[in-house]
């Protein structure tokens, strides 16, 4: 059974200092199939692998989807990571177990294939911070209070007029309790501090068998641009997913059918 490390990762300066510095182009350009040869493959799941649904518990891993990540992890044998806000235990069990890495919580679970696991402790007041954003639920029902490990999100999409009150409220209470503040499409959440999604790359590829490779980093979201602006400075990729928009990112995939069609391609490109 793995054991489960708790100790606080530390939030590295260098990813601020990366964001700052990353390029504002627009990426537009796909990426070429011989990416993989010889690199680390870091994916976001939510609107990278599977389409964003409204209710996060609705999603669901179809055997398409589960084929090339089992073809995948075969071929890049253990260089290969799923890097998520969900937590780590959610994606496991989409996936039915292990078999590559996982960053969980944007970044503050790491599991490696072997089993090791670190994560922080779980912040304090978490339920009374859910208490405090039922109350905006009452007033827009639309809106989805997701409780996590380390966190608790709101979704807005089934209300995006309540956007402003989501975000007013995500803010205060981020002041109040000191939690960071994780904006994303049509959610705003508050997580412990101390890692983002380039700190979980960086975190892997500082060890074998993805130390010293190139990582690749595909991803849609905001929250992926630490991660991007991480595996360029460490002489990679970023991948961008969805319409094109100033970002970190080298490349880009337009939706997750084709970042499906090109993981399959590049996969067997490596045979």
């Amino acid at each position: 059974m793995a054991q489960l490390v708790n100790r606080p990762l530390k939030q590295d300066s260098a990813c601020d200092q990366e964001t700052k510095t990353a390029s504002d182009s627009q990426p537009d350009e796909p990426p070429p199939l011989d990416l993989l040869r010889d690199g680390s493959l870091f994916l976001d799941f939510d609107g990278t692998l599977v389409e964003i649904v409204e209710r996060p518990d609705a999603v669901a891993v179809d055997r398409r989807l589960a084929t090339l990540m089992s073809r995948l992890a075969d071929r890049l044998q253990g260089r290969l990571a799923v890097v998520s806000g969900r937590p780590r235990a959610e994606i496991d069990a989409l996936f039915g177990g292990d078999g590559f890495a996982v960053g969980g919580s944007h970044g503050l679970e790491l599991r490696w294939p072997d089993g090791r696991m670190i994560a922080p402790e779980t912040p304090a007041g978490l339920t009374e911070i859910a208490a405090q954003m039922r109350a905006l639920v009452t007033a827009h029902p639309g809106i989805l209070i997701e409780e996590k490990p380390f966190g608790i999100a709101l979704h807005y999409r089934g209300a995006p007029h309540a956007a402003a009150d989501c975000h007013s409220l995500a803010e205060q209470l981020a002041a109040e309790s000191g939690l960071a503040l994780q904006a994303g499409k049509m959610v705003v959440e508050l997580r412990a501090a101390g890692a983002d999604k380039g700190a979980a790359l960086r975190a892997f590829m500082a060890e074998p068998p993805m130390r010293g490779t190139r990582p690749l980093f595909v991803g849609d979201d905001l929250t992926d641009e630490d991660a991007f602006a991480a595996a360029a400075a460490l002489g990679g990729h970023g991948i961008l997913v969805g319409p094109p928009r100033p970002s970190a990112a080298h490349y880009r995939l337009p939706d997750v059918g084709a970042v499906r069609a090109w993981l399959e391609s590049a996969e067997k490109a490596l045979a």
